[in-house]
Parts: C-alpha cells; sequence; structure tokens
C-alpha cells in the first residue's frame, strides 16, 4: 500500500478503506509517512470529505493510536461529560459531584486550558493540596470509595491525534467539522466511559462561533459515539457571553461550590441542571430529564450535592478552596448610561490570562488566584461596578482595564435575550436529529 496513492484517490473525491485509514494513522503516528504527505491527505479530505463510515474508522484509528483506559473494573454505568471550550466554564467541577450523589460514577480525565478557554485541571489545581495525578490503582480505589474522581489526562491518550492536530493548524485545515468531531471523540472514547454527554458551546468565546456549524460538529460526533456502542447525547449552549460571574482558576472553584449550595448564578446552576438530567437519564437512573431535574434540585437542597464535593476535594488532598485574593485588585467602573448588550467572552477569556489565569502555550505558569470577578450580565442596566480584576503583576492593570471597558457594549434599548441553551442532538431510531430546547421542534 502506498501513500500516494490514498492521497490520489482521495484527491478524486474516493472513499477510502478501513485499511488505507489504518496505513495512514498507523504510519503518521510512527513516522513512516511524512509531513507534506499527510498535508496533502488533509487537504485532499478538507476539500472532498469523508462519509460517515470514514470519519467512524478515523476516529477509532486515532483512538487506537495509544492507551485506552479500562474502566471495567469500577461497577456501574461510567459516565463522562465533555465541554469543547468556553470562558467561565466550571460546569465538570458540579456535574461531577451531582451526578456522583446518585450513584453514577464520574472516572474522568480533564486536560488544562490554553489561550482564551480554562482547564478543569487548573482550577482543581488552585485548591491548596490538589492533586490531578493519581496512580491508576488510586484512580480506581476513589471512584470505588466515593464514586468520583478527576485526573490530568495521560500524555499518550490518541497520540495520533496530538500529531494531526499540529498539522492541521499550521496547513489550513482545523475547522473541518469532520475532523473536529473525530480529534474530540478519538480521545473522549479512549477514556474508557460507558457513555458521553457532550457540552457544544457557540457562540464568541467559543471554538464554534455559529449555530450552524455547532450543529454539524455536534451531530458528527453523536454519530461517532453512537457508531462505536457509546450512548452519546450533546446539548448546544451559549457561550456569547461568560458562564457564571467567575472567569480564573480559585475564582471559579469558590462559584462552582456556591452553586453546589444553590447559590449559583442562575446561567450556571441551569446549565449544569440540564447536563447532569441527560447523565441520570442516559445510565437509566431516570425515564426523563424533568423528574431527574427535579431529582438533582432535591439533592442540591438537601446538602448532600456539597457534602460529595467536599468528599471529593477532600479524598485528593484538597485542604481548601475559599477565594484568597492575590496582591493586586481593582473595581472597573463603566460610566454609561442604557443597557449592556453584549459582552465579548473571547475578550473576557483572553484579559483573565493577560492577569495571569491561562496559558499562551502549554509550558506557562498560571496565578491559581488571578481572574475576573464579573457584576453584570447581558440585559443589565448600564453603570457602575461591572467587574473586579485580580492579579499579582500590578503592571498589567491598566491595559485589563481598558481592554475590559472594551469588551461591554451599551445600547439605549435593552436587547433580546439569547437563550442559554440551543438544543439537544441525539440519536433516534435510525437518525440523528436535533431537537429545539424551546419547542421540541426537530431539525
Amino acid at each position: 500500500m502506498r501513500m500516494y496513492d490514498i492521497i490520489l484517490a482521495k484527491r478524486q473525491g474516493k472513499e477510502l478503506t478501513n485499511e488505507e485509514i489504518d496505513f495512514f494513522i498507523k504510519g503518521y503516528t510512527e513516522g513512516t509517512i511524512p509531513d507534506y504527505q499527510a498535508s496533502a491527505l488533509l487537504m485532499a479530505i478538507f476539500l472532498k470529505d469523508m462519509t460517515e463510515r470514514e470519519i467512524v474508522e478515523m476516529t477509532r484509528a486515532m483512538m487506537d493510536s495509544g492507551d485506552k483506559i479500562d474502566l471495567s473494573a469500577i461497577e456501574g454505568f461510567k459516565a463522562d461529560k465533555h465541554s469543547t471550550g468556553g470562558v467561565g466554564d466550571k460546569t465538570s467541577l458540579v456535574i461531577a459531584p451531582l451526578v456522583a450523589s446518585f450513584g453514577v460514577p464520574m472516572a474522568k480525565m480533564s486536560g488544562r486550558g490554553l489561550g482564551h478557554t480554562g482547564g478543569t485541571v487548573d482550577k482543581l489545581e488552585s485548591i491548596p493540596g490538589f492533586s490531578t495525578e493519581l496512580s491508576k490503582e488510586d484512580f480506581f480505589h476513589q471512584v470505588a470509595q466515593i464514586g468520583l474522581s478527576i485526573i490530568s489526562q495521560t500524555t499518550n491518550i490518541a497520540p495520533a491525534d496530538k500529531k494531526l492536530y499540529a498539522l492541521r493548524d499550521v496547513t489550513a485545515t482545523i475547522d473541518h467539522p469532520a475532523m473536529i468531531a473525530s480529534s474530540i471523540m478519538s480521545k473522549k472514547l479512549a477514556a474508557g466511559s460507558d457513555g458521553i454527554m457532550l457540552d457544544v458551546k457557540v457562540g464568541d468565546g467559543a471554538f464554534l462561533k455559529t449555530l450552524d456549524e455547532a450543529k454539524q460538529v455536534a451531530k458528527l460526533m453523536v454519530m461517532i459515539g453512537e457508531g462505536m456502542n457509546k450512548p452519546t447525547r450533546a446539548i448546544l449552549t451559549n457561550m456569547d457571553q461568560p458562564l457564571g460571574f467567575t472567569v480564573g482558576n480559585s475564582l471559579e472553584v469558590e462559584e462552582a461550590r456556591a452553586t453546589l449550595k444553590g447559590q449559583g448564578p442562575k446561567d450556571l446552576s441551569e446549565l449544569c441542571l440540564e447536563l447532569s438530567a441527560g447523565i441520570l437519564v442516559m445510565a437509566q437512573k431516570f425515564t426523563d430529564p424533568v423528574t431527574a431535574y427535579q431529582a438533582l434540585r432535591d439533592k442540591i437542597t438537601s446538602g448532600q450535592a456539597l457534602q460529595k464535593f467536599d468528599e471529593w476535594i477532600k479524598a485528593q488532598g484538597g485542604t481548601g478552596y475559599e477565594f484568597k485574593a492575590p496582591l493586586f485588585s481593582q473595581d472597573v467602573i463603566l460610566n454609561k448610561e442604557g443597557y449592556i448588550s453584549r459582552i465579548q467572552a473571547q475578550a473576557i477569556g483572553e484579559i483573565a490570562s493577560l492577569l495571569g489565569a491561562g496559558r499562551l502555550t502549554m509550558e506557562d505558569s498560571i496565578d491559581p488566584s488571578a481572574g475576573i470577578r464579573l457584576y453584570k450580565k447581558v440585559g443589565d442596566p448600564a453603570g457602575g461596578r461591572i467587574a473586579t480584576l485580580y492579579t499579582d503583576n500590578e503592571q498589567v492593570l491598566v491595559e485589563a482595564e481598558t481592554r475590559l471597558l472594551e469588551a461591554f457594549e451599551v445600547t439605549p434599548q435593552a436587547p433580546r435575550q439569547l437563550p442559554l441553551i440551543y438544543g439537544f442532538v441525539h440519536q433516534a431510531d435510525e437518525d440523528i436529529v436535533f431537537e429545539r430546547y424551546e419547542k421540541g421542534e426537530k431539525s
């Protein structure tokens, strides 16, 4: 088999065989296929697309290129939840203990943040003493004991995807829906869960900017998961403004815990309940999401969800989670009248990184206490204090304040409110469908 023939076949719009896909993924991962031939095939795929079978096989081959986690020793339906990334996205910190409080094991591997989006591991490591690097034995033991553990992702999960992603990034092939879906799902499927709930972010602070492209990627990811006999659901959610009121690692841990006490922001609370309800239905703990949603609210009201969170943090060495302000803080005042019509989520994430809460390269260090506390949402009256900035680097405060004021847009009239949740993607009979959140319409 020759790589030249595989490139030619795809350039001509032909469907690649499983053997050809496996040959490419294995050869490129091992270094026997050079970058220039891999680049040529990626561009041919970008222009000619792939069939559903090709997409599933590409995902399978990338999944098989490295370590696969076997969770079969853990009893029960092992659930996983993945977000495509956003600003202030702390949902895993709320969902994991909520779901685990119903006896559904959450054995999860998460990543670090890069660019304007934060990572779950960074948030957890802002807790003094918390360890995200457990041995396999300790990881399994903790899940068996308390039903919950989140650790940092092993470096050898889907190494083919890591190499191909880097190549796509420099060959203008990064934004192909099938390759985006395959990249995400190769890692999630290698993580060994029995079912996957996907939170697909849409908007300014997300990787996917429009609802149409988010629908397309979500449908492909659900198709891949179901094609590999893993129950998979997706929820499409709004990332045109930060989720909750905090952006920054320690700040977000504090807000997540407040949410489990029933004192969290409305948008964060609602989204976490919807995602958790979907997982519980998938795990067959409930037959419908409405009943599951109410049961989840009861867990928060009773204090059981908070108790599970505290038990989890203690089990992984955490000694406290109260936000400790860094050396410098500064209130930001907006001297305008009217209504806040837009809060640029990506800009807010970038400002948080400037303050020290994020990283531009994986080698950068982060300041766990740096970040932004917001006081306004889209639709609120403008004027007054809109944010507090936190950092150990006083020199960045002037630039951060200027950029934050630019990220808030004000209009004379109150804007039309966009929904927090656009809808769900799931399998219905043989089809993958999008179901609107408001009216239950399918398209």
